[in-house]
């Protein structure tokens, strides 16, 4: 059933970065579609939640997203990802090569910290 809301552009499902039979039983995380749905259904929206659903939305419309043991995503095999407000520093990912951060909040971005509102322009 999850399959076919993902399929309907409902849900988005998360799989892991692992290669396993597992994988394909279970996503890692199920996040909304859309971050308008989440203001439909619901007056309560968690902000981290809100955020990472945004950059999954985003992001996996032109690129592989997965889940990641270190940080929230893992793009294209790559890169990793950890996505978070204007306080939020490197410890997740500290000593990871080619990771980065999606900041909320922040206007301009400096070195590895990158606006979150930027990547409305990947979609």
């Amino acid at each position: 059933m999850m399959y076919l809301l993902d399929k309907a552009a409902i849900l988005r499902l998360l799989t892991t970065e692992m290669k396993s039979y597992k994988r394909l039983v279970n996503p890692d995380k199920i996040y909304l579609d859309n971050t308008n749905l989440m203001y439909a259904l619901g007056s309560n929206v968690n902000e981290g939640n809100l955020r990472e659903t945004f950059f999954f939305n985003q992001v996996g419309n032109t690129h592989d997203v997965r889940s990641s043991h270190a940080g929230d995503f893992l793009i294209d095999g790559k890169l990793r990802v950890e996505v978070g407000g204007p306080s939020k520093d490197f410890s997740q990912i500290a000593d990871i090569p080619d990771s980065f951060l999606a900041i909320d909040g922040i206007e301009t971005g400096y070195g590895a910290r990158i606006p979150l509102w930027l990547f409305g322009f990947l979609y």
